[in-house]
C-alpha cells in the first residue's frame, strides 16, 4: 500500500509539479471590455476562420492558433510594443496562444471564458 501511494504521488507531482508559470493576464469580460477601449491594444481572435466569420469582436484580427505558422503570422501582424487582447471560443485555445505570444515577448491579456462569455455579457 505504501509503495502504491508513493508511486501515485510521484506520478501526480510529475504531471502537475512541472507546469510552466502563467506569463499572461486573464481578464473578466468587463475588464477585457475596458482594456480594448484603448485604441493601442491589439485584438486577436485565435479561433478558426469559419468561427471568426460567424461573429467576432470588432476590430480584431484572426490568426488560428492551430495553424502551423501561428507564431510567424503573429510576428508579422502584431507589434510587440503594443498589448495584445486575445480570445477564442471558450478560453482554452486563447490560453495556449497567450503562452506562445508571451514567451515571444508580447504583453498578453486573455479573455476568461472566451467569446462565449463575451456574447452572454453583451
Amino acid at each position: 500500500m505504501n509503495l502504491l501511494f508513493t508511486s501515485i504521488m510521484f506520478l501526480l507531482s510529475s504531471l502537475f509539479g512541472c507546469q510552466q508559470p502563467k506569463n499572461y493576464t486573464s481578464l473578466s469580460t468587463g475588464e477585457f471590455e475596458s482594456l480594448i477601449k484603448d485604441e493601442h491594444v491589439q485584438r486577436l481572435d485565435v479561433r478558426t476562420p469559419a468561427e471568426y466569420s460567424e461573429d467576432h469582436i470588432a476590430k480584431s484580427i484572426n490568426i488560428n492558433v492551430f495553424d502551423s505558422s501561428f507564431a510567424s503570422l503573429a510576428d508579422s501582424l502584431l507589434k510587440k510594443e503594443a498589448p495584445v487582447a486575445i480570445y477564442c471560443h471558450s478560453g482554452h485555445r486563447s490560453k495556449q496562444a497567450a503562452s506562445i505570444l508571451a514567451e515571444k515577448g508580447y504583453t498578453v491579456y486573455e479573455l476568461k471564458g472566451g467569446f462565449a462569455a463575451w456574447q452572454k455579457r453583451q
